[in-house]
């Protein structure tokens, strides 16, 4: 919705999102005020999160399909941790138009749409303390009040930093990690870095959003999910999109896969059986029949890549494959 801010609501968002005083303020009041102590959290909730373009954003729409969740949308900005403060303060009816996201993925989003914001919190509230457990604790129950909702999805790509911490402070939470094929995931990401970052060179708030609300998957603020011992350092290349690929999946295997309830998620084969979606939805507790959107996307491959790195990906791909839903 970026796209459609005028110069007040701009200058809103730098504000607010920009001072971590007002943000400690915003959630301190908005606890004060709203938090319930008979609101439980001990639902089985659901985080996504991943390597960014495998296909995240249609399964949270999918899983937000169901009603079943209240998650953190475009109309909470620039209150993130403030929602149901900000929910009194708009009007009843808005408008619910939908645009085509920054993306230009043919992803359409509206004020209803959910989305990842909330890495505002963790910015905020970065030590993985006993008090910032009580904290996001609290910050579920206020998005459940703001929704009307007992369970919560959220998704968030930066969250795979913080799985364990996530799974300690959320015990019945269902935690899902979806994949992709690696090449197209990394072409993929390698076209979002490209286009993100000539359109944050011609638009200055582009880049700004993009940093207040912790996208740092591509573009100018690209911050790599690892960084030591690289053997592709440029972001202009396949095969650095390749490497943090393996990289990021290699280690999530290694340390998460088998904890009970994180569970990886590959985007192909819920494009390609409808059983897939059935066996994922039982375990979500997703009780309601719709239509879903999976709908693979192959596209061309026309860049140099190093086929001993792409052999490696495939090769964890198949393992993936092998034990995920």
């Amino acid at each position: 919705m970026k796209n459609n801010y005028n110069y007040f609501q701009k200058t809103l968002h730098k504000i607010l999102l920009s001072s971590k005083f007002l943000k400690e303020s915003m959630f301190s009041f908005e606890q004060n005020i709203f938090i319930e102590k008979e609101i439980e959290i001990s639902g089985n909730h659901v985080f996504i999160s991943g390597l960014a373009r495998s296909g995240s954003t249609i399964l949270l729409n999918t899983i937000y399909k169901s009603k079943q969740f209240a998650s953190l949308t475009y109309k909470d900005m620039p209150f993130i941790l403030a929602p149901n403060f900000w929910a009194k303060l708009q009007p009843s009816s808005q408008n619910n138009f939908q645009t085509e996201r920054e993306h230009n993925d043919g992803l359409y989003i509206s004020p209803e749409s959910p989305e990842a914001f909330e890495e505002v919190f963790w910015m905020t509230f970065n030590e993985y303390s006993e008090t910032n457990q009580n904290n996001f604790k609290n910050y579920i129950k206020l998005i459940l009040k703001r929704y009307s909702k007992i369970r919560y999805l959220s998704k968030n790509n930066q969250n795979i930093h913080r799985l364990l911490f996530l799974k300690d402070c959320v015990k019945n939470s269902i935690i899902l990690i979806p994949f992709r094929d690696p090449l197209q995931q990394a072409n993929s990401l390698l076209i979002q870095h490209t286009n993100f970052c000539i359109k944050q060179k011609n638009d200055p708030f582009l880049l700004d959003y993009m940093k207040l609300i912790g996208h740092r998957e591509f573009g100018l603020s690209y911050n790599p999910n690892f960084t030591d011992r690289l053997n592709y350092l440029d972001p202009l290349l396949l095969n650095h999109w390749l490497e943090q690929w393996l990289l990021t999946y290699d280690n999530l295997l290694k340390t998460v896969s088998e904890i009970e309830n994180i569970i990886f998620v590959c985007y192909e084969t819920l494009c390609n059986s409808s059983l897939k979606w059935t066996k994922l939805k039982n375990k979500l507790s997703i009780d309601s029949n719709y239509k879903t959107n999976y709908c693979e996307s192959i596209n061309p491959i026309n860049k140099i890549y190093n086929q001993k790195l792409n052999n490696k990906c495939y090769e964890l791909y198949s393992t993936l494959q092998d034990i995920s839903i």
